[in-house]
């Protein structure tokens, strides 16, 4: 090219085509992160709800039972991972604290779930528990990766300490936003009593009566896909005790059956929250990629045009009248 600014806007126009790709596939996985201080907490309810009142050892209606889900980062054990992991990771200290009508505990199951920053995977480290107990998860819990796909999970189960399917159930609106909807259903199974309970059972009492707990769910979570945050959840959530008739005079005894949501106040300031981070992530996976692809094909075309502008300028004119013979 012989034009200076042609050159320029060549140069120019690479530049932009060469950080289009860079924004999307090399800055995206390092800024689109879970901050490793973050704090969290939901509230949801269940209304009515079947409860075990231990002071009489029945079961009965109660007007609502409140769970308070609280998730802090712990940035010392984050750093201390984050050594041997030779990647970013997240640890959260998560803890389900449920309440009766009367704002009496009902149980309380702490957990420490430690994960990739970029990508919600597991990250297998010591002090990975549930309930104090050891645990090696396999799966997400809590949130989705970003940029959540349409397709099946494997999601963490902390009553059960497993991982299971949660099925990819179809796209739908939830309050304006466009959201896909999840849903995993927990069979009848056999799981640990909680270490706190308003009664303390002796675990010498547990072996010789006989006495075991078990749980059932259907688990339901509406996603934003971009974030993969959860704008709302809920549960269709059973509790039993079994083999109890040695200790509460009967064999079977609903501990708790509700279907749990997240209370209105919450649902609103986590979706302000999803949208804002929505549009952080969006300038890094489309918008600036394709902007920065759009931008750099306009000045290839300018820089091309005034080219050409320059060479018809500088050829030399034809005389009036002039043939060419031929040869």
């Amino acid at each position: 090219m012989r034009r200076r600014a042609s050159l320029v806007l060549l140069a120019l126009a690479v530049c932009c085509a060469a950080m289009a790709p860079t924004l999307r596939w090399y800055a995206f996985p390092r800024l689109a992160k879970i901050p490793p201080n973050q704090y969290q907490e939901t509230v949801l309810e269940a209304r009515p709800a079947t409860l075990l009142n231990y002071s009489t050892l029945k079961s009965e209606k109660v007007e609502k039972l409140t769970i308070v889900q609280t998730l802090k980062g712990n940035v010392e054990e984050s750093k201390r991972i984050e050594r041997d992991a030779g990647r970013d990771v997240v640890v959260w200290d998560a803890l389900a604290y449920v309440m009766g009508p009367d704002g009496k505990m009902v149980s309380k199951i702490p957990e420490r779930y430690i994960f990739d920053a970029h990508t919600q995977a597991p990250v297998h480290a010591t002090g990975e528990t549930v309930d104090g107990d050891p645990v090696r998860r396999e799966g997400i819990e809590f949130k989705w990766p970003f940029l959540t796909e349409k397709r099946d999970y494997q999601y963490f189960d902390a009553q059960t300490r497993t991982a299971a399917p949660i099925h990819y159930k179809g796209t739908r609106n939830f309050r304006g936003m466009e959201v896909y909807y999840f849903e995993q259903t927990i069979p009848w199974t056999k799981v640990p009593m909680p270490k706190a309970m308003p009664v303390k059972i002796p675990p010498e009492v547990l072996a010789d009566s006989g006495l075991t707990r078990w749980y059932s769910t259907k688990r339901m979570f509406w996603i934003e896909p971009v974030t993969g945050a959860p704008v709302n959840g809920e549960e269709i959530h059973k509790e039993e005790l079994r083999n109890a008739k040695a200790l509460m005079g009967q064999d079977t005894i609903t501990v708790f059956e509700g279907h749990v949501k997240m209370r209105e106040d919450y649902v609103a300031s986590v979706g302000e929250l999803v949208e804002s981070n929505r549009l952080m992530v969006l300038m890094l996976v489309s918008y600036m990629p394709w902007s920065l692809t759009v931008l750099a094909l306009a000045l290839l075309a300018l820089a091309f045009w005034l080219e050409a502008r320059s060479r018809r300028r500088s050829a030399p004119p034809v005389p009036a009248g002039s043939v060419t013979a031929p040869v």
